[in-house]
């Protein structure tokens, strides 16, 4: 039997119309799909490239960690964070994508670049006493020392320089694993804030800066790691007065 030209027109019509409707369903599977990883890059997690030296060995550069944003952060937490003010230099800066690569950060399709954030680790929390060192070289938050043999980078010494600190309100004091290669809340002590203020106030990194933490390494396969709160921290001792508006900071050592 031979076919109609009508017939031949209707299922040409027809075959058409499955091809948009099945293309119509792919773009929505897509759309639906970014917007969910925007989502949970948003308020989940998502993950950075390791930018610099300053957490050797815990993290080598290049390393891409997965960080969450949903757990609030504590002591000896891996933390990442937005530039307070001043902190970054070249090397730390990590590199800035293009547009389209900026593009694909955001729908958390690629690692962020690390622009315009450090990592480091949480040692003191608002109203926290964090000093260097005691008569054995650790540091001391809230009068307990910190036994950092298992995350310091070897050879480093806890501190170079001497320093009593008591956290303000809001803020967070952090230190990098790698102490010599590190530019942390310590050599801020004597800086201002991006808003002014007085010396020392860009030593401490607001909460609200805070992305989350760090919690696997998952590249190169090589390197991975799950990065948890190392023993030592969980003997430190709850701060002994709520967290002054002000840091108050001195260039000292403590009483041996």
């Amino acid at each position: 039997m031979t076919e109609t030209p009508t017939a031949t027109k209707e299922k040409k019509s027809a075959h058409r119309s499955g091809l948009a409707a099945a293309a119509r369903e792919f773009v929505l599977i897509v759309v639906g799909a970014l917007i969910v990883s925007s989502i949970l890059r948003a308020f989940v997690g998502q993950m950075f490239i390791i930018p610099s030296e300053s957490m050797q060995n815990t993290l080598l550069v290049g390393d891409r960690v997965v960080v969450e944003k949903i757990t609030d952060v504590n002591r000896g937490d891996v933390v990442v964070f937005e530039d307070p003010g001043g902190w970054l230099g070249a090397e730390e800066s990590g590199q800035k994508r293009g547009s389209i690569g900026r593009f694909f950060e955001v729908v958390g399709l690629l690692p962020d670049s690390s622009h315009g954030h450090l990592i480091k680790r949480l040692i003191g929390m608002p109203g926290d006493k964090v000093a260097c060192c005691d008569s054995k070289g650790r540091l001391l938050v809230n009068g307990q020392p910190l036994e950092e043999t298992a995350y310091l980078y070897p050879g480093d010494a806890p501190s170079a320089m001497e320093f009593q600190v008591t956290v303000p309100a809001g803020k967070v004091f952090v230190m990098g694993d790698h102490r010599s290669e590190s530019g942390d809340s310590r050599v801020h002590l004597s800086d201002t804030g991006p808003d002014g203020g007085s010396p020392g106030d860009a030593a401490f990194v607001p909460l609200d800066k805070i992305t989350g933490q760090a919690i696997l390494v998952v590249w190169p396969a090589s390197n991975f790691a799950k990065l948890g709160v190392p023993e030592t921290f969980k003997n430190i001792p709850a701060a002994a007065s709520p967290p002054p508006a002000k840091p108050s900071i001195s260039l000292t050592s403590p009483p041996k």
